[in-house]
Parts: structure tokens; C-alpha cells; sequence
């Protein structure tokens, strides 16, 4: 990463400047300037479409002022430079506040489900052309996508699309029964995905927005670690879950399920078929 461009853009002369260790997709730094500021500093490798659908995202997240998103100081096609955040540990109630946070996100919500732009779900394409009908939406382009994408990498057979063919007849009912609002999404929230700041409150990073139903956000964080009882007791007296969540549930899971598939192999298979069957 050149500090030359950093300094011109900061506008003040880069005293250090370290690597930060666990992004699989671009390279991180923090930044110290000469007069003590600091910031957290992407690259994606000219990838321009990754540094304007983050900053699209943090953007879209920090329009519903309930929980902390990294102000983006700067963006163009090769930088995007965040504030810095200190971290810290969580304080008491730290679970509860971000349910009950989390919630109000939830709140936030569009007439379309979708988004203005396509963005990422990490390095795979989130196609987000905007719909008026939710199963519409989430079918073609979350779970049929994903599908033919596996298909074309090799990693599944065409038996996989006649799975979702059935599935999508199952799993409709369950959907269309309930009252879904397209509700803003971070889209792929994980324990890497949040940060815990110096006065011990929840920070959310890496987004892959749009606006959907609430219940595949907490899908995600089930996959991969629960956040813990508190974190969902809050959330639900909030803002109440709607009947059937349970049911619902795997399907969500498997959109992410198929992406870890397309990004990391075969190793996902089994876990995609056991999501699947859970219907068929």
C-alpha cells in the first residue's frame, strides 16, 4: 500500500504504518500520521467494485443511527480509509444492548427487497436487483444463484438445481404465510464481523447489505457460533420474531452454507445436502 497516496489524501506525512492480519480478500493496514491521527486503511487489489459496495454499505448501515458503523473518511478506486477503532471488551449487558440494537436495525426498512446496487457476500457477487416479492427475490437471486454458481464451479451436479426446484415449492408456503417487510440487512453477520469499541459497545463492519427479511441476519449469526441467549432474549422483546422463525430458519442458513460451498469447496457439500433435506 503506498504511503505517498495516503499522505496526500490525509493530507499530513505517515509516521507508521502496520499490516493487519485476517482478510482473506483485500489487504488492511492502520495508518499514524505524523500528528497522532488514525486509520484503518482497505485495498482490494483494483478491485474497485469491493471498495465502492463497502462504502455503499457502511453508508446504507449508518442511516439508521442504532449502532456504530465505522465513519468512512475516504473512498476512491484503489483506498477505502476508515475511522479507526480502539478496541475493548465487552461491559455488562454488552449481549442484551446489541440484540436490543440489532433490533432497531431491523426497524429500518425500504418498500423493495434488494438494494440500489449489487455488493459482495465475501468475495462471491450478491446479485440485489430489487423485487417487490420477497420469495422472488430470495430464491432467484440468493439461493438459485448460488446453486448454478456451485454447478458451474464443479462443486455440485445439475441434482442440486432439481433439489432447489423442489425445495422452492416447500418453502414458499412458510414464507408467503407470514407479514415480511424488507428490512435493512448487514447481510453477513458472523462473530468476525463485529467489533467490541473502548467503551465496550458492538461495532459492525464487512457488510453485504440489502434489504430482506430480518430472520436470514439471525440466521447467519447461528451459523458459526451463537451469539448467545441474552443476545436473541433482547432482540425478540424488541422486536418480536413472527411465527414459524424455527421453521424458516435452515433455509436462510443454506444461502450462506452454498457461498462457503462456491468459496471454499467441497467441504460444504454434506452440510448443503443436510440443509436441503431438512425439507424435501
Amino acid at each position: 500500500m503506498r504511503t505517498e497516496k495516503l499522505s496526500t489524501v490525509l493530507g499530513c506525512p505517515i509516521d507508521k504504518i502496520h499490516s493487519v492480519g485476517g482478510g482473506c480478500i483485500g489487504d488492511s493496514v492502520i495508518a499514524k500520521t505524523q500528528y497522532g491521527d488514525i486509520y484503518f486503511v482497505k485495498s482490494y487489489s483494483g478491485k474497485v467494485e469491493m471498495i465502492k459496495a463497502e462504502y455503499e454499505g457502511l453508508s446504507e448501515l449508518a442511516k439508521a443511527s442504532v449502532i456504530r458503523i465505522p465513519e468512512v473518511i475516504y473512498h476512491d478506486s484503489d483506498l477505502l480509509i476508515l475511522e479507526y477503532i480502539e478496541q475493548g471488551i465487552p461491559v455488562k449487558g454488552f449481549w442484551e444492548n446489541f440484540g436490543r440494537a440489532f433490533a432497531h436495525l431491523h426497524q429500518y426498512r425500504s418498500e423493495l427487497y434488494g438494494f440500489t446496487a449489487d455488493n459482495f457476500i465475501g468475495s462471491t457477487p450478491q446479485i440485489n436487483n430489487q423485487s417487490e416479492k420477497w420469495t422472488d427475490f430470495f430464491f432467484q437471486y440468493r439461493i438459485r444463484f448460488q446453486a448454478k454458481l456451485a454447478v458451474k464451479n464443479g462443486f455440485a451436479d445439475s441434482s442440486l438445481l432439481n433439489k432447489i426446484d423442489k425445495l422452492e415449492k416447500i418453502c414458499i408456503p412458510l414464507i408467503d404465510d407470514v407479514n415480511i417487510v424488507p428490512s435493512l440487512l448487514h447481510g453477513d453477520l458472523w462473530s468476525g464481523n463485529y467489533l467490541v469499541d473502548s467503551a465496550g459497545a458492538p461495532v459492525l463492519i464487512d457488510p453485504a447489505v440489502y434489504y430482506g427479511d430480518r430472520e436470514a441476519d439471525l440466521a447467519m449469526t447461528k451459523l458459526f457460533g451463537s451469539f448467545g441467549s441474552d443476545f436473541y432474549r433482547a432482540y425478540n422483546e424488541t422486536f418480536p420474531l413472527l411465527p414459524g422463525y424455527s421453521e424458516r430458519e435452515n433455509l436462510y442458513k443454506l444461502y450462506h452454507i452454498l457461498n462457503h460451498l462456491n468459496l471454499f469447496g467441497p467441504g460444504y457439500s454434506s452440510q448443503v445436502n443436510s440443509l436441503i433435506n431438512f425439507y424435501l
